[in-house]
């Protein structure tokens, strides 16, 4: 499997507006923002999916908020997504309580609202505040749904498409993709150690298995992104790999699995170096 090409960010900012007005005006100091072209409609893709079925990686950089940074009031979350080109193929932002967000952190409910090029929301992720749900290291959540952590994937938004949930496990994350009949697709399995420091710099994989666990079919990536973005923002860097030929629906769910991964580790880590 090829190596995830590495990725920066310089401030970025975003304005959004309601779906079906103008797309959203992004300003990237010293760069022309390019878009990729979207790709005719396929059988059997949810509407404005098309992209994903050219794609076998996507790079998603979360957008630093300044207002965080000299202040530590946490901010609604916005990502953009690229191919491996750094053209935009979507952008993500959160709608979450503002009240929540001060007092919850990472364990928050949120919808990540998810548009194209035109700003047509093509999906939509939501989790529910579940104040059972088991921690996000050693998670020794029981069995039932009602005590995991979970995430609803809908494309086009009102359509289930798919759902991400934590397995039981012990200290290293386990997460199963399961499409719209809760039937299991693929596994994820996180590494022992998800934290980013100074002293441990390495990117953090996540495996994307087989439902059988015997092959590994792609990676989430959370990549280091350097002392300072990493203590002093929430501004992470990921990417995803995934076969060519997977299912759209699947390369979908598994953007919602990377959203569930962020909130549940990497929010969380960089909320307390702020503190």
């Amino acid at each position: 499997m090829a190596n995830t090409p590495q990725f920066g960010m310089t401030g970025i900012t975003a304005v959004t507006s309601p779906p079906g007005m103008a797309p959203p005006t992004l300003h990237v100091p010293g760069a022309v923002l390019s878009w990729m072209e979207k790709p005719s409609a396929t059988m059997g893709c949810p509407p404005g999916l098309e992209y994903l079925s050219q794609l076998d990686q996507i790079l998603v950089h979360q957008q630093v908020e300044l207002l965080e940074v000299f202040t530590n009031w946490e901010t609604p979350n916005k990502y953009q997504m690229k191919n491996i080109l750094g053209q935009q193929i979507f952008f993500a932002f959160e709608e979450s309580e503002e009240c929540m967000r001060q007092c919850c952190g990472p364990n928050r409910g949120f919808e990540m609202h998810i548009v194209d090029n035109m700003n047509q929301e093509v999906m939509k992720v939501s989790r529910e505040f579940n104040c059972c749900a088991g921690g996000s290291c050693c998670a020794e959540c029981g069995d039932g749904e009602e005590y995991a952590h979970k995430v609803t994937v809908e494309a086009p938004p009102g359509n289930p498409i798919g759902y991400v949930l934590q397995r039981k496990s012990f200290c290293k994350p386990h997460y199963a993709i399961l499409d719209e009949n809760r039937e299991t697709l693929l596994k994820i399995r996180g590494p022992y150690c998800t934290c980013q420091t100074v002293c441990c710099t390495d990117d953090v994989e996540f495996q994307v298995l087989s439902s059988d666990e015997t092959e590994q079919v792609g990676k989430i990536s959370k990549q280091w992104s350097g002392y300072l973005k990493e203590s002093y923002t929430n501004a992470d860097n990921f990417g995803i790999q995934f076969p060519m030929n997977l299912e759209v629906k699947t390369k979908a769910i598994l953007i919602g699995a990377l959203f569930l991964i962020d909130f549940m580790f990497f929010e969380e880590n960089q909320n307390n170096n702020h503190n």
